[in-house]
């Protein structure tokens, strides 16, 4: 089947989608920096340019479109040179296992978040990502000196 726009067009439209800063990450940051949790974001030298990261707690998070990372409840596959597009979501999916093992080979939390999730239930998806991060910030946490 063929794409419903010109090729001129489709480059257009593909050019507009954004690999950081999109309006849930902004979000999600924006909720966990009034939470008073403090990251960094898109850090070059770590495994897969993470979302945000705290180093402190040795946790990254990554915010994965359902399009991209080829979610298994919401991706639709265009219809237009289908080929390419099973290789690259699949390539995307193998990355991000890749990505996965280095981090837990280094001994870091990685928290992934289905932008579905952030879609259809935002409060509740970020109660579950600080419920994460109080854990991990407990582990680094000292109460006392001895």
């Amino acid at each position: 089947m063929t794409d419903k726009v010109d090729p001129k067009t489709r480059t257009e439209i593909m050019r507009k989608i954004r690999g950081k800063d999109t309006k849930l990450e902004k979000l999600a940051r924006l909720n966990l920096w009034e939470c008073g949790y403090r990251y960094r974001k898109n850090i070059q030298d770590l495994p897969g340019k993470p979302d945000l990261v705290f180093r402190k707690i040795k946790t990254v998070i990554f915010i994965d479109s359902c399009f991209w990372h080829g979610c298994p409840d919401h991706l639709r596959m265009p219809k237009s040179n289908e080929d390419y597009w099973k290789i690259k979501i699949n390539r995307n999916k193998k990355r991000d296992e890749i990505v996965n093992q280095e981090y837990k080979k280094l001994g870091w939390r990685i928290i992934r978040i289905w932008e579905h999730d952030l879609i259809s239930s935002f409060e509740r998806t970020m109660s579950k990502v600080i419920k994460i991060l109080e854990k991990r910030e407990n582990l680094f946490h000292i109460d006392a000196y001895i």
